[in-house]
């Protein structure tokens, strides 16, 4: 939600048929294998592997690892906008992210905006990623949360469902002008409304990096649970 990652960024280039592209999307580096890499395995050894057994594939499966930073073209001004007022209102962020360890290090240093985050929780560094729920309850015990204190924001709608049975008020992320304004429903008033950002691209296309803001770290003071209606 933060990051705009998608592999056909790189695949665009390399694929002359866009049907051609999604086919192998779909039937080769399908999100379920990517999905061992956020758990923490080799990219590199995970596309030789997949390269033995689709051997007619192999340059566009190793154009994965070699090409694996390429996929994140940017960041989405609208969603960082928001990170960025809610830092400033002087809530705690943290990123709870599925994130190849190497990545997460090599974008720390890209993208500026990491540095409104006052702590991580990556999957390739735990060994276990969203929606599972025993990544939420690192990131609980780490930094020491109560859940319905705690605001998860992410564009999967497992993973807010997933923080939802752990009792944390959770939002899905659809464009920043929504979040603006769900944030606001939720007490954090000191938001301006918002109208602007554009709807997100299907969920496993984008970074699926979620956002915690600790309500109980704002300026010292515990703010009041919100009523009922907002913690469906």
């Amino acid at each position: 939600m933060l990051i705009d990652w998608d592999p056909r960024h790189v695949y665009r280039q390399l694929f002359t048929d866009p049907a051609e592209m999604e086919d192998f999307l779909t039937r080769i580096c399908t999100p379920d294998w990517h999905h061992a890499h956020d758990l923490g395995e080799d990219i590199t050894e995970s596309c030789r592997r997949l390269a033995r057994r689709h051997p007619g594939h192999r340059d566009m499966i190793m154009a994965w690892a070699e090409c694996s930073e390429e996929m994140a073209v940017g960041q989405f001004d609208a969603a960082v906008g928001v990170l960025r007022e809610v830092k400033a209102a002087g809530l705690r962020c943290l990123a709870l992210s599925n994130m190849e360890p190497a990545t997460f290090a090599t974008r720390r240093t890209r993208f500026a905006f990491m540095d409104c985050f006052d702590g991580f929780v990556i999957s390739g560094i735990e060994g276990v990623a969203k929606p599972d729920s025993r990544i939420f309850q690192i990131l609980l015990r780490r930094y020491q949360l109560e859940p319905a204190a705690t605001v998860f924001i992410d564009d999967s709608p497992a993973n807010v469902e997933a923080a939802r049975a752990l009792g944390m008020a959770a939002v899905r992320y659809t464009s920043a002008g929504e979040l603006r304004n769900q944030l606001r429903s939720l007490g954090l008033t000191t938001l301006r409304q918002g109208t602007d950002g554009g709807d997100l691209r299907p969920c496993w296309r984008t970074a699926a990096a979620g956002s915690v803001v600790d309500r109980a770290g704002h300026s010292g003071r515990r703010p009041r649970t919100p009523p009922r209606k907002h913690r469906p």
